[in-house]
């Protein structure tokens, strides 16, 4: 029967009892009083680490099977970050405000390259949360939702410089981004919308969707975007107009999609109609997804990012270069974790790892583009 003491359970009893030991025993091998070893297994106090050492060795165990913290199994009220329903599986977790907010880990936000771990289990029937372990890291996690790879960046140097602080960086569209950051789904929003004549997209869209809350914007990255094509080109394309050549597979993205939106104002530009591209209505999620297409060979286009293009052994053709932004609402600038990654924002180190990227530039980067 495993006891608990202070959050800690603890299986000595057990492990003592299949062992085949008595009170005394244990207690002689480990070179304490018997007592101690009933106030261990009684739950009262917790053995130092000496002792517990010494138990585990005479138990034939590992410490941690002596002695573990359980995770919460209180199931804690929560809302979905994604329309999307979903049953009984594993979600990452975040507090925006006083709300506790959840996103499946599942399907390609699984398994990017290894498998990612989750705070917990979303338990349908009771619609809450269930944690693996405590959940007092969720007050150091901050949500940052969009599309820009270089995000992982600023994580990384965000943890280096406070080991405490978690920043989740998961993929969203400009829009889907600052839709769910408008709902209280996030703490910051990436976006990089492509600006008009006398006009910044990114601003615009910003004072649309957050006027009531008020905002600031502050530059992430320059980068290009483009045409991720097979290696050498063989096609040929130079522009988007291109795409529309007899025999070119095409893999575009979902509407909304900034890279979807500039390729619309491109073809229109051409009077080029999106049906008269082979591929125009299939879509794909990401870069990465679309990268993969054409390494595949099932697809001899895609739009995406030089870095993307370059890791999937691909050639790069560039249509524009974009301005990523990071918009934080007002309420939510003063609290420590968005102060520590606006701070890593201003840092050499960041700005150099940004500049070494093919396609990328950090003039921009931690500058305020605007604030209202």
């Amino acid at each position: 029967m495993a006891e608990k003491t202070g959050g800690i359970t603890n299986r000595v009893k057990e492990y003592r009892q299949k062992a085949k030991l008595s009170q005394v025993r244990l207690a002689e091998l480990v070179g304490v009083k018997r007592q101690a070893v009933y106030d261990i297994e009684s739950g009262r106090y917790l053995p130092n680490t000496g002792v517990a050492l010494k138990l585990a060795r005479h138990l034939g165990c590992r410490v941690e099977d002596l002695f573990y913290e359980e995770g919460s199994h209180d199931t804690c009220p929560v809302v979905m970050g994604e329309d999307t329903p979903i049953g009984e599986e594993r979600v990452s977790v975040v507090k925006v405000r006083d709300q506790l907010v959840a996103y499946p880990v599942d399907g390609r936000f699984a398994f990017p390259g290894e498998l990612r771990p989750a705070d917990g289990v979303f338990e349908q029937k009771k619609g809450g949360i269930r944690f693996f372990g405590s959940e007092s890291g969720i007050d150091n996690t901050v949500l940052l939702l969009g599309c820009d790879p270089a995000f992982s960046l600023l994580a990384a140097h965000a943890s280096r410089i406070d080991p405490k602080l978690r920043m989740n960086c998961r993929f969203a569209s400009t829009h889907a981004a600052v839709n769910r950051l408008v709902q209280g789904k996030a703490h910051l929003a990436g976006m990089h919308l492509h600006n008009r004549p006398g006009q910044e997209a990114n601003v615009v869209l910003a004072r649309e969707k957050l006027a009531k809350t008020g905002a600031t914007l502050i530059g992430f990255s320059m980068m290009e975007e483009g045409i991720m094509v097979e290696k050498s080109n063989p096609f040929g394309i130079k522009a988007a107009s291109d795409l529309a050549q007899p025999g070119i597979r095409f893999i575009n993205r979902e509407p909304g999609a900034a890279l979807r939106v500039l390729l619309d104002e491109l073809l229109g530009e051409s009077r080029i109609p999106g049906d008269a591209i082979k591929g125009y209505e299939t879509l794909v999620q990401g870069h990465n997804q679309g990268a993969q297409m054409v390494a595949y060979g099932l697809a001899d286009a895609a739009l995406g990012l030089q870095p993307v293009a370059l890791a999937h052994g691909l050639d790069f053709v560039p249509l524009a270069e974009v301005r990523c932004d990071l918009v934080v609402p007002s309420d939510l600038m003063a609290s420590p974790g968005i102060q520590m990654i606006l701070n890593v924002l201003q840092s050499r180190d960041l700005r150099d790892e940004i500049s070494f990227l093919p396609g990328y530039s950090q003039r921009k980067t931690g500058k305020t583009i605007a604030s209202f």
